[in-house]
């Protein structure tokens, strides 16, 4: 348990664009064309880096009349992660939950509006949910379970608020999802990879 907010304070900065709404998921020992079929997706063209999958996201949404999701995918070791620029089909329980089959899955989403989600799922169920900037509010099977991750990775309960403190709630997601997947998101592996890329009916 070593990963907290601080560690990923570059994401920002560095991806303001994608930072403003997006939804992270890691998903284990599943390929990427195996998560797309469980969300009942299509293959699109790859794209490299997070500028050319947020443009296509947003072409996307356009094209379809807001009725389709953009979904970037790349191999992470034993993991499939999925970037969702703007999007929220990682942590939408009626979704996740039944992809989440025989796997473990952890996504985390923020959107324009600062409303943001954090969801653990095991094997269709779900473990912890709750929002990175109330982190007081938790339900799930084991909704206490992380409760010194949490504490560890950055997330201000209502017991801890400083006003002076930055709130890093979306940076501590990041840090937490490290901990249950020991996947560690770089700013290289962003920039760099050649993303295999799909999308899903929104709703």
């Amino acid at each position: 348990m070593t990963a907290t907010a601080a560690d990923y304070a570059w994401f920002e900065e560095r991806f303001a664009d994608l930072a403003e709404a997006y939804c992270f998921t890691l998903v284990h020992n599943l390929p990427p064309s195996d998560v797309l079929t469980r969300l009942r997706g299509r293959t699109e063209p790859s794209q490299t880096g997070t500028a050319a999958i947020v443009d296509a996201a947003f072409d996307l949404l356009d094209r379809s009349d807001n009725a389709r999701q953009f979904i970037a995918m790349t191999t992470v070791g034993d993991w499939t992660l999925l970037i969702e620029p703007n999007g929220y089909l990682g942590v939408t329980e009626e979704r996740a939950l039944p992809a989440s089959a025989g796997t473990r899955w952890v996504s985390h989403f923020v959107n324009i509006n600062g409303v943001d989600s954090f969801l653990w799922a095991e094997d269709t169920v779900n473990r912890l949910t709750f929002e990175p900037g109330f982190p007081d509010h938790r339900w799930g099977t084991a909704p206490d379970e992380l409760l010194d991750a949490m504490h560890h990775s950055g997330f201000q309960f209502w017991d801890e608020v400083s006003d002076t403190a930055e709130n890093l709630a979306a940076e501590a997601a990041f840090a937490l999802t490290e901990h249950l997947t020991g996947v560690h998101i770089t700013p290289e592996l962003l920039q760099d990879t050649a993303f295999i890329c799909g999308s899903a009916e929104i709703g």
